[in-house]
């Protein structure tokens, strides 16, 4: 009965959680990317091609397997979380170029998180079965990633000045429905969470913190505007663990593979913060100082 409830209440929460990202944006937000051009392309490479592989990296080098392993690579294929454009608005990020990022990330995590399953699970499963691109299971993400989003757009669209009072409320229920996510993946795995405490908070703490060092000093060294490195940094930095969690217990029907998402979604807010506070002082520092006014 437990595990009935669970498979219908995560993918309802999680599609509340999307239809309230759906609500924040318009077509505008992909039209922007030509605004930042170098600033998005950047960050999405940094975010689909460079954080894997550091990821991949990281899983060898902790040594883990298994289910484990793929619930890690999963995290790091999810798009953005909620909460980068908040902890980005906190450091002086560039909020629009985050919103922007989040809208292409949550269209191309439909192809890229099928693709990532399927070769963490040539890498780290016994079983043979190549699901992650099977079309019932990409079905299934597009289902998760794109449907609500697509749907609170349109209610956007249609109703826009309700929209923007709900604005606020989504967030509280978004936040509070992803704090329930995680209690219920870690409830259905507490056993292989305290037998491999020790390893999942140091690979999610590191990870989280690599996440915001390379979301920000990469697109800084291709001379991206400081505000914009911020908003880099809080898309790549926070991932969306409630997508991964998600994935792995409704579509791959794999709670362990929940378990490492579960982690890094209550520790990565130590780092998203210390993250916050620096990046909001190097803002600070680099931004130029006011010329008194002549006085006559």
């Amino acid at each position: 009965m437990g595990s009935t409830i669970f498979a219908v209440f995560l993918p309802l929460a999680l599609a509340l959680v999307m239809f309230g990202l759906g609500l924040t944006l318009t077509v505008d937000d992909f039209a922007r990317v030509l605004r930042y051009p170098k600033a998005a392309v950047v960050a999405l490479v940094c975010q689909m091609i460079v954080l894997p592989a550091i990821c991949l990296g990281l899983v060898y080098l902790f040594r883990l397997e298994g289910a484990l392993a793929v619930g890690v690579m999963l995290l790091v294929a999810s798009p953005g979380g909620p909460s980068a454009n908040l902890f980005s608005h906190i450091a002086g990020g560039n909020v629009a170029l985050n919103i922007t990022l989040t809208a292409i990330n949550s269209i191309l995590a439909v192809f890229t998180l099928p693709l990532v399953v399927t070769l963490s699970f040539t890498l780290f499963m016994d079983d043979d079965a190549a699901i992650g691109l099977r079309p019932d299971k990409f079905a299934q993400v597009f289902a998760i990633v794109l449907v609500p989003v697509a749907v609170g757009m349109w209610v956007h669209r249609r109703f826009t000045d309700w929209a923007e009072r709900m604005r606020k409320n989504v967030k509280i229920v978004s936040a509070v429905v992803l704090l329930l996510v995680v209690v219920a993946a870690v409830g259905r795995e507490f056993d292989t969470l305290t037998e491999n405490i020790g390893k999942l908070a140091t690979l999610s703490l590191l990870l989280s913190t690599l996440s915001f060092v390379i979301g920000y000093t990469v697109p800084r060294l291709f001379r991206v505007e400081t505000d914009q490195a911020i908003a880099s940094a809080m898309e790549i930095g926070i991932h969306n663990g409630a997508l991964a969690i998600a994935v792995a217990s409704s579509v791959l029907h794999n709670s362990q593979m929940a378990v490492p998402p579960a982690v890094y979604g209550v520790l990565m807010n130590v780092p998203a913060a210390i993250a916050a506070y620096l990046l909001a002082r190097q803002l600070r520092r680099a931004a130029p100082t006011p010329i008194p006014a002549a006085t006559g």
